[in-house]
């Protein structure tokens, strides 16, 4: 496949970072984007030359299409990612990839058995400093896991309601979350307690502002997680802790300390262009192991999350 024929469903948020980069990629040409608000897609499409839509069913009825980046909130999925698959489209499915654990494990069933590639939008495995972190860590044991997800509170109206954001841990921290799964394997058990504390004068917020997860590994290894949005500036991270050695990010920096040593590295990848340039070229070579985080992927890093949002519920452990 020489160009790669590309169209979006949602044109804001994420999807204007996607739509810069693919219009930059040379084997690759933004055809079509779709986008309920009428004057978001037009815009769009005038400014990458495209055709526009409000209705994603007549796009994909119109449009002859190699891929499709679908980039809407996490409850506007509808049928668009079975559509697509049937269609033979190779689909790039940003993060969360739902909110109901049945629907997506169905999903993932009709896109496994359409044979199309699926990427999920987990960017940060696209870094340089997670694969070096990937490498050192190969002959090690983790005993210990720390993350964070600290920022301030998003204005989108959706992202306040649980019902349609899943809460911050799902829609935000959950890139943590996967980070975790990528570098020191499955997550196994989880219990969470969350709280809305401070930010109740917000309207129609029924969402946490506060969350602490625990988690145990399946290697044995113990771990925690905080999340808020009640911070005035933007700090994500995690630590892996093993004996004498502590690898570290904040950000995008990567920091190994060992006994009398420690290395920092910064990191010189856009993993969003990365990511999006392995997507592409994983199509026109059908190379899988480009994709970092597939669909089933996705899906595992959701149920975690989703789990721990189960768990706050009924105060108890819960088994994955």
């Amino acid at each position: 496949m020489q160009t790669v024929k590309v169209g979006f469903v949602g044109v804001g948020g994420i999807a204007s970072i996607h739509l810069a980069n693919i219009a930059a990629n040379e084997h690759a040409n933004i055809v079509a984007v779709c986008d309920i608000v009428e004057e978001n897609a037009r815009c769009a499409g005038e400014k990458y030359g495209a055709a526009s839509y409000t209705n994603a069913d007549l796009m994909l009825q119109e449009e002859v299409l190699d891929a499709l980046f679908i980039c809407v909130p996490p409850f506007a999925h509808g049928d668009i990612e079975e559509k697509a698959a049937k269609l033979g489209i190779h689909l790039l499915v940003e993060k969360p990839i739902g909110l109901d654990l049945a629907t997506v494990e169905k999903k993932h069933k009709i896109i496994q058995d359409a044979g199309v590639l699926c990427a999920t939008g987990y960017c940060l495995r696209y870094l340089d400093t997670v694969a070096i972190a990937k490498e050192y860590l190969a002959d090690k044991k983790i005993a210990m896991v720390r993350g964070h997800y600290l920022s301030a509170f998003v204005h989108t109206p959706w992202y306040r309601e649980m019902e349609k954001s899943g809460g911050q841990l799902v829609e935000q921290a959950t890139h943590i979350v996967d980070m975790i799964r990528y570098l020191a394997g499955d997550i196994t058990k989880v219990h969470a307690n969350m709280n809305l504390l401070v930010s109740e004068e917000i309207p129609n917020i029924n969402i946490p502002d506060v969350t602490s997860v625990n988690f145990l590994m399946e290697s044995g290894a113990v771990g925690h997680l905080d999340a808020s949005f009640t911070q005035p500036d933007h700090r994500m991270g995690m630590e892996l802790l093993g004996n004498q050695f502590r690898l570290s990010f904040e950000g995008a920096e990567l920091t190994i300390v060992e006994a009398g040593h420690t290395v920092i590295y910064r990191s010189k990848t856009d993993y969003y262009a990365k990511q999006a340039e392995d997507f592409i070229e994983a199509i026109r070579t059908n190379n899988k192991s480009l994709i970092l985080s597939d669909y089933e992927n996705g899906m595992e890093t959701l149920r975690v999350t989703l789990a721990a949002n189960e768990s706050h519920q009924p105060n108890r452990l819960l088994s994955l």
